[in-house]
This record gives structure tokens, C-alpha cells and sequence, in this order.
């Protein structure tokens, strides 16, 4: 028999939920309905003496036919008291809990469930519920009671399952539809050399629930290459949800493809595509309250509606109709007046495929919660792409900063509101100012516990005017901005009154933001201090090694596939992004005839800044010149900073007019990204020189195929630039006996390397040169991270360049 497994705490949340969207009131009830952290978690429930039972699982099946719903959880506590049992639900608040006059319906609607199971296995006719709601900084406990007869609860109970059936019976009908329409699916095309082995791995990697790290050359056909054989996986029982997950919204389209190549097949797959809330937003900015969006007013009230109908509307039986992208969700949510982001979010917990942005797998900010809040494991297959952005994006997601600056400001502007608050920042500050006077350039940091109890105060005040609809916050905001902007009284805020409120809130979550990662904060952890060039000056939490961090999301799934063009070293990625040794890696092979592209490595020629000058950028330019004189043509020529791209166009554009050039800048607006692209013609009468910068917008995801683009030229190692964050970088990994220069400059820059000159072969029709302009590729440490593709690169000299070059372009002429 088919079992639907559902939480107690999904099952209340999900059925009954209701009301308005309201960021107002509503801003801190993620944290707000969180359990609290588990040192304070076990603290309350050691005090309840030796009767006390901690964390005690329930689980409750209720036969629906065909199919068994199985609830369950885990019971805070459960107690006797003078002859009755007592459930416990423990929750976590922000607000003054001596002002709770009843419990919070959904919390009760938790402990209701877990009283009704435990109450009914054990034959008891009466139970009593006890809430206990405890301040997450002060500790102060409130206890709420009530007391429930067992028919009562069965009856509420039974009236709760019966409200989630049509969503259980939905699941398992579609299951069946999904699950025999994949089994007549088959790969869309005649398998590319070393595709067939490739997705073999794939599915070998889901079956035995591990990871594996593919370093894919352009034109294998990774995305459909791991996307089938997780389809199929799927089909096998092997999993039930693909999360493929992106950094770019390119990729992100090829994806979608990719499923829609397996539905003109007949496979019926939900798939949906989620969107950023400010990118599908129906306001002009989002501002989630009624009284600024009419579809966060009653929201809660029809969204559940919506997304059943969007699941099993007209057309939900076609495969071809069973992908959700932004317009499709827009629409829909326009139908029924909700939000489209909170829709979509509901939307993914009943489809077979979410395409998404890293962060809603792996910020701790913005995961999933529907998914990997709890730290439940599920059967998710994680098909990572582009999977070297992973590493930087990663130490975003894992690190936290504070600006002294930003403890100031706010300061002077709660000031007139509250003096707690003020004095409460006014600590926060003097420690970073004491800190700042220390600090010369950068500052390395062990401990910082003294601020981090000061900055737990910040957030307890702050939380106390943002959560208080009586706060002095709204009075003074009412009483003394009812109209007038505020940049009459306080000119460094902008906009109206409302502005006030927003700007504490803001720096309220990267406060809370800042103690959450500090809770969590190991060795792989610098803490530092630094004087920014604008003169700010920060506090940040530097995660470092984000294998454990990714690695415990990953975990919450059944397998991982990273994949990339450009996962070299692949021994690198694997140590950033999981860490374990059972990992799993192959170097898939590339389809191309490797004789039609050339690499070319010029050795009389270096961006190192020992060198940089008037005579080595006219022998830059003289070998862009050379390249495109060897043949006619669309080039892309990448450097190392705006500065050396500016300075060498100058002379470039002085010393040879027969090529026009276009320059990257690095205020591009979308549109102006969208010319520069143009420009690359198949028709073009005169040659096209694109000057960009390596790392940049068009040193990867763009697709300049046959004739738009013919070759590229690479100016230096793609070295970051010396800085604090790059150093502290180098001596972490020097200290634990790794090659600090390698993990900080090397690796990551011989990926721009790697991404820029992957735009020259795009399909095997393809021909083109690389050229790459630094002697240093010549040496082993850079020559070891070459691809495979490249094993068959030449050297030369500004004297030689031009007759190799010619020879390789003659050489096709022939084919």
C-alpha cells in the first residue's frame, strides 16, 4: 500500500493556515514559530524533573483505501501530573511572552495532534496540552494550558486528515500517471561518444546514494546527459524529487529544455521553475502587506485552492502543459489574487522537478523550508550545474558582516524611540569602535563571545518595537512623520515615514542573520576586522571550507551530481564541496574533433604587474592584432581589469584601424549587454575585436556559435586581485598544510581562464583559436590544470604567432 508521509507540523501549517501576507507583523514569524535552539531546547526540558520524557517520537497511519496517510513527529515532552498526562510543545519567541494571552493556533494545532495520538494508543480519555513559550535572550518562560477530552481531538483530527485527503489522493494518482509514463521514456537522441557513460554514472551514483563531481567539456550534452538518468532513477523508486539547481537563469532555460526534450515523449513530469520574488513580483516593489498589495490581503485564504487547481486544472493531464514558469504562475496568480512567489514555494512541495538558484538548497537565509528546515532527509536528487560558482557563492551564503557605520545610524535614529535600544547599540559600537582603533589594515579575531552577547541584546530590543504594534517605534513614527517625508527631520533617510521602520528592519535581519551564523560558526571560520576603501568599517564571519555546510544540506537528500565545464582541479572542487572520500569523479569526453581549434601560448609576453607598461600593452595589442589578421573575424579578448582593457584599447585602437572594437564597462545596463552581444554578426564586413574583463558577464554563459565568434585571446592567469580576504584566504589553507597560493589565486583564476575560452567551441561545427597571453601558462603548476582538450597546445613568440597561426586556419581549409 502506497503511505503519504507527512509531518505533524506541515500538516497544521499547510491545512490551516489563513489570513493576509503581512511582513509588517509577520516579519519575524519564521523565527517565531521555529523550536529554539537546542542548547536552550534541553535546558527547559532538563528542569521538568526525572518524570519528564524528552523528545518522544508519535506516529499515527490512517487507512484511506488505496493509499495510508502516516503522521508524524516528535512530542517536546510528555508528563503526568496528579493522575493526567500532559503534552509539551516548547516553541522559541522573540516577543515578551508575559504578554501572551493564549497560545498561537497553529502551535496549539501541533500539540492538539500529538495529544490525539498519544492519548488515543494509550487509551486515555482526557489529555492536557501545555504550551511553553520561552524568550529566546531572556529565558523567561511562559506556560499556557488547556485540556481536551479524546473524542473531541479524534473528531478535530479526523476533520483535519479529511481536509488533506484530496491532496494525499492527488499525490498518489499522479505518482502512478509519472511513474508509467517513465518507464516508455528513452533517451532524445543518438547518444554522444562517452554519453552513454556518463549518464550510466549518473544513475549508478543515485542507486548507491552518493556524489559525484563531472568535469563535462562543452557539446557533451551534460544537462539531458544527468537529467534523463535522474529521471529514470525516479522511475525506478530510486528517488522522487529532482532539485536541479543553477547559478545563472541561462542555464536555467536549458533545463527546462531539457525536460521538455523527455515530454514529447510522453513523459509526465511536474516541473517548475522558481522565480526571485523581486523578478515575479506584480508591485512594483515588493512590500508584503495589505495595505500595499492587494494580493497579500486574504492570501492565505485562497492559496491553497490555487495551487490545486494549478496542479489538476485543464491541461494538468498533458505533459507538455506540467511546467511552471514565471509567466505561467503570474497568470495563475493574477487569477486568484495571491501571491506568486508564496504560491510557487507552496507549488514545489507537489512537483517532481524544481528548477531553482542555489540558495534555495543552500542559504540558510532562504533554503526551502518546506524541504530541509527540520534537517528531515527525503528522497531528493540534487543535480548541481555549473557547479564551480558553487565554491564563492557558497562562502557568501555561509559568511556574515556588520558595518560599525550601520550601528551608528540606527543608534540616531531610535534615539528619540527608545533609550534601551539606543543604549543597547551604543555597546555594539563602542566594541567595533575599540576595534577599529586596533585595526591598521585587517585584524584576525578568535573570540568575539563579549560582542556577540552585546549584539543579542540589539536584537531583543529591536525586535520588541518591530513586534509591538504599540511600540514607541509606530507612535513615533505616526506622531512625528504622519505625512511629511523624512528627509525634513532626518535627511540620511530617504523617502517617507514608513522608511523608518523599514531601514531598522533591514538591519535587524543582518543582525539576526550575523548571530545565526555565529551559533554555527567552526574552524573553518576566520573572524576578521577591515577598513573598507569607502572608509566603512566591518566585522565579518569568513566561512572559509564550505564542505561541511553544503555537505549538511546534501545530506538531506538521497544523491548529488555537480557538473561543470570547468572543474578543474576536480580534487579542489571535491574538498570545498563535500569533503568526504567516498565521493565519486569522472572526466567526461569531449565530443569535438580536437584538431579544429587551436591554443597558442604566447611566452614573451606577461600580465604580472612587474611588467605592466607602455611596451608590454603595444606587445599585447601587436598579438590581438596578430590573431585576427591570421583570419578574418568575431574575437572575444579578455583582461585582467578594466584598467589594463582601457589602457590597451587606447593604444590598440591608435595602432590598427582596420578592427573595430567594442569595449565592456562595468555599469552595463541589460540593454547595453544586449548590443555588445549583437555586434557579434556572422555577417560582419569588417573584423569584430570584444574587449571584456576575465570573470565578467561574458566570460561566461553566453553562446557565440559558428561564425559569431571564431577565437579568443586571454590576457594573464586570471589571477583575483591582492587583497585582505584573498590573503587571510592564502593563510588559512597554508596553515593547514595546503598550497595557500593555489586555493586562493591560482585555482579560482585559471577558472575565468577555463570559462573565457570555453566560448570559443560551441558545437562540434565549430573552429577557433585560443590564444593565451602570459608566460607563466607554461608552467607545470598552471600546465596541470589544462584540460584534456588542451594537450595538444602550442607555444610561441610575437615572431612565430602569426605563421602558426596561418597554418592552422589553412589546415582547415582542406577539411
Amino acid at each position: 500500500m502506497e503511505k503519504i508521509r507527512i509531518s505533524v507540523r506541515s500538516l497544521v501549517e499547510f491545512i490551516l493556515r489563513s489570513g493576509d501576507i503581512d511582513n509588517r507583523r509577520g516579519a519575524l514569524a519564521d523565527k517565531e514559530a521555529m523550536q529554539i535552539g537546542s542548547r536552550l531546547h534541553r535546558k527547559i526540558q532538563g528542569q521538568m524533573g526525572a518524570d519528564y520524557r524528552a523528545e518522544v517520537s508519535l506516529k499515527a497511519e490512517i487507512d484511506c483505501g488505496s493509499y495510508a496517510i502516516s503522521v508524524e513527529g516528535r512530542a517536546d515532552g510528555i508528563f503526568t501530573e496528579n493522575g493526567q498526562s500532559w503534552i509539551d510543545e516548547i516553541k522559541g519567541t522573540g516577543r515578551d511572552v508575559n504578554k501572551l494571552e493564549e497560545a498561537i493556533p497553529v502551535h496549539l494545532a501541533q500539540a492538539k495532534c500529538y495529544a490525539c495520538i498519544y492519548a488515543a494508543q494509550q487509551g486515555l480519555d482526557h489529555i492536557g496540552v501545555q504550551m511553553t513559550y520561552v524568550h529566546m535572550e531572556t529565558e523567561d518562560v511562559r506556560r499556557i494550558r488547556r485540556e481536551f477530552s479524546l473524542e473531541e481531538l479524534k473528531t478535530w483530527f479526523a476533520e483535519l486528515i479529511e481536509e488533506y485527503k484530496k491532496w494525499a489522493s492527488f499525490q498518489v494518482e499522479w505518482k502512478k500517471v509519472r511513474q508509467a509514463s517513465i518507464a516508455g521514456t528513452v533517451f532524445p537522441y543518438p547518444y554522444r561518444e562517452g554519453q552513454k557513460d556518463l549518464a550510466a554514472a549518473v544513475y549508478r551514483t543515485i542507486e548507491r546514494e552518493k556524489k559525484l563531481f563531472i568535469q563535462a567539456p562543452t557539446g557533451v550534452g551534460k544537462t539531458i546527459a544527468t537529467v534523463f538518468p535522474a529521471v529514470k532513477a525516479v522511475g525506478e523508486g530510486l528517488g522522487d524529487k529532482i532539485f536541479y539547481l543553477t547559478a545563472k537563469t541561462i542555464t536555467r532555460t536549458v533545463a527546462q529544455e531539457a525536460f521538455s526534450l523527455l515530454k514529447m515523449q510522453g513523459l509526465q513530469y511536474k516541473v517548475l521553475t522558481l522565480t526571485a520574488k523581486e523578478k515575479i513580483c506584480m508591485c512594483e516593489e515588493p512590500d508584503c502587506n495589505p495595505e500595499k498589495c492587494p494580493c497579500a490581503k486574504g492570501h492565505f485564504d485562497r492559496v491553497n485552492d490555487a495551487v490545486f487547481e494549478l496542479l489538476t486544472g485543464r491541461g494538468a493531464t498533458d505533459g507538455l502543459h506540467d511546467s511552471y514558469t514565471r509567466e505561467d504562475l503570474i497568470a495563475h496568480a493574477e487569477k486568484w489574487q495571491v501571491c506568486p512567489f508564496e504560491m510557487s514555494l507552496d507549488l514545489s512541495l507537489w512537483v517532481d522537478a524544481v528548477i531553482c538558484d542555489y540558495n534555495y538548497v543552500f542559504d540558510p537565509q532562504a533554503r526551502l523550508k518546506r524541504f530541509f528546515a527540520d534537517g528531515v532527509r527525503g528522497d531528493y536528487i540534487f543535480l548541481i550545474d555549473e557547479a564551480h560558482n558553487l565554491v564563492e557563492r557558497g562562502r557568501e551564503m555561509y559568511s556574515a558582516v556588520l558595518y560599525k557605520e550601520d550601528f551608528l545610524e540606527i543608534k540616531k535614529l531610535l534615539a528619540p524611540v527608545s533609550r534601551k535600544a539606543a543604549r543597547a547599540l551604543d555597546k555594539c559600537n563602542k566594541y567595533m569602535l575599540e576595534w577599529k582603533r586596533e585595526c591598521t589594515g585587517y585584524a584576525l579575531y578568535t573570540d568575539i563571545a563579549a560582542f556577540a552577547l552585546a549584539l543579542m541584546n540589539v536584537s531583543a530590543q529591536l525586535e520588541n518595537l518591530l513586534e509591538d504594534g504599540d511600540s514607541p517605534l509606530n507612535w513615533y513614527q505616526a506622531q512625528m512623520y504622519p505625512r511629511e517625508g523624512l528627509a525634513q527631520a532626518l535627511p540620511q533617510t530617504p523617502g517617507t515615514g514608513g522608511e523608518l521602520r523599514k531601514k531598522v528592519l533591514e538591519f535587524y535581519f543582518q543582525v539576526r542573520s550575523f548571530l545565526a551564523i555565529y551559533e554555527e560558526m567552526d574552524d573553518s571560520y576566520e573572524i576578521y576586522t577591515e577598513h573598507e576603501t569607502d572608509g566603512r568599517f566591518k566585522l565579518k564571519l569568513f566561512c572559509i571550507d564550505t564542505a561541511g555546510k553544503i555537505g549538511e544540506c546534501l545530506d538531506r537528500g538521497r544523491a548529488a551530481v555537480f557538473f561543470s565545464a570547468t572543474l578543474l582541479p576536480i580534487r579542489y572542487y571535491m574538498n570545498l564541496l563535500s569533503g568526504t572520500q567516498e565521493d565519486y569523479a569522472i572526466y567526461a569526453h569531449s565530443p569535438f574533433d580536437l584538431h579544429k581549434k587551436k591554443v597558442l601560448v604566447g611566452t614573451d609576453v606577461s600580465s604580472r604587474y612587474t611588467r605592466r607598461g607602455p611596451e608590454e600593452y603595444q606587445k599585447i595589442a601587436a598579438y590581438i592584432h596578430c590573431a585576427v589578421q591570421a583570419r578574418a573575424g568575431n574575437y572575444l579578448v579578455f583582461f585582467p581589469s578594466y584598467k589594463m582593457l582601457e589602457e590597451i584599447r587606447v593604444i590598440f585602437e591608435a595602432a590598427y584601424t582596420d578592427v573595430r572594437v567594442v569595449s565592456q564597462n562595468p555599469r552595463m545596463t541589460e540593454t547595453e549587454r544586449e548590443e555588445f552581444l549583437a555586434c557579434f554578426s556572422e555577417g560582419n564586413v569588417q573584423s569584430l575585436a570584444g574587449f571584456c574583463v576575465l570573470g565578467g558577464i561574458f566570460g561566461e554563459g553566453i553562446d557565440l556559435r559558428h561564425e559569431k565568434l571564431i577565437g579568443a585571446v586571454i590576457v594573464g592567469t586570471g589571477l583575483p586581485q591582492i587583497c585582505n580576504e584573498r590573503e587571510i584566504l592564502k593563510q588559512y589553507y597554508d596553515r593547514h598544510q595546503m598550497d595557500g597560493f593555489a586555493h586562493a589565486y591560482q585555482y579560482p583564476g585559471m577558472n575565468k581562464v577555463l570559462q573565457s575560452a570555453g566560448r570559443v567551441i560551441r558545437t562540434d561545427e565549430d573552429t577557433g583559436v585560443i590564444l593565451l597571453l602570459d608566460e607563466r601558462f607554461c608552467r607545470r603548476q598552471y600546465l596541470d590544470i589544462f584540460p584534456r582538450e588542451w594537450i595538444d597546445y602550442d607555444t610561441c613568440s610575437l615572431r612565430t604567432a602569426p605563421e602558426k597561426l596561418q597554418y592552422f586556419w589553412k589546415s582547415l581549409e582542406g577539411e
